[in-house]
């Protein structure tokens, strides 16, 4: 399969009948379902030739939904689900939803490690253990932070050296209040492991609905110099960002804040990173 022009590497979809997401209280903009047809019909004016779908909930029987849906799409290749990394079954987790429905489609691995109230969640040997059998079964750990959460993630990072780590949002910078310390001395420190890549991605909704391409440019900036183009995704992280910017929106910025990039650089940020990663040609 050739390799698609243009990768979304961050998006979702909610059923609230079928699963209710209480994070959404308060949110009522998105505070509705989302299904295959709404992405079908946002992607393609945007000129997007596939998909990568990520988890909500930290929940099994969601990613397995999730990998049914995508193996009857043209356009999600890929799904980041979830599984219990502080089992000590989760081979067996990942065996099973790879048995079932478009188990093919499953890329790699996220938990909201975000929420945790433990800093050093991602240290916790059990966790450690969960990560080396993602690493095991060929898959991708994608790093859903914080900024102070950066550290731990640096340990587990280092742990697991021959496995892909994908930072979710460059870890959520403080782009609305200007503060960028010390997000970008943990994000370089992060860049320099070689198993790690980063998405371009949630950051209008960290900005802000009155955010420009301006506001968004000095993390992204940070971001190319500290880890290149050829290891940074873009993402719409779409439908969240309609909170702050329409899915069109999104990619329209993130198309200005690589513009002064190689057409070949700009091509990895926007699909070839991605596709490199989560193997999307392969699917």
């Amino acid at each position: 399969m050739s390799t698609p022009r243009r990768i979304d590497a961050h998006h979702h979809l909610w059923d609230l009948s079928a699963r209710p997401q209480d994070w959404l209280d308060g949110l009522e903009p998105i505070r509705r379902d989302f299904g295959l047809a709404d992405l079908n019909a946002v992607t393609g004016p945007a000129g997007i030739d596939a998909t990568v779908l990520v988890q909500v909930l930290n929940d099994l029987d969601e990613t397995a939904e999730f990998l049914a849906v995508a193996g009857k799409s043209d356009l999600i290749k890929g799904v980041v689900g979830w599984v219990d990394l502080t089992a000590p079954d989760v081979a067996d987790q990942l065996d099973r939803l790879r048995s079932g429905p478009g188990g093919d489609r499953l890329v790699g691995i996220r938990h909201l490690v975000e929420p945790e109230p433990d800093p050093d969640w991602l240290m916790r040997p059990d966790v450690l253990s969960g990560l080396r059998a993602v690493r095991d079964a060929g898959l991708v750990y994608d790093v859903l932070t914080r900024p102070h959460q950066l550290p731990a993630a640096l340990v587990a990072v280092r742990a697991v050296p021959d496995m892909v780590f994908v930072l979710d949002h460059l870890s959520k910078p403080g782009i609305a209040g200007g503060v960028l310390e010390p997000w970008a001395t943990h994000l370089a420190a992060l860049a320099a492991e070689p198993n790690v890549v980063a998405k371009v991605s949630g950051l209008v909704t960290e900005a802000g609905p009155q955010w420009t391409v301006d506001d968004l440019r000095p993390p992204v900036d940070v971001a190319l110099e500290a880890f290149g183009p050829d290891r940074l995704m873009a993402g719409s992280d779409w439908p969240v960002c309609l909170l702050a910017a329409s899915y069109d929106e999104v990619f329209d910025a993130a198309s200005q804040l690589v513009a002064g990039l190689s057409s070949a650089e700009r091509d990895q940020v926007l699909g070839g990173t991605a596709d490199r990663v989560y193997r999307v040609g392969e699917r």
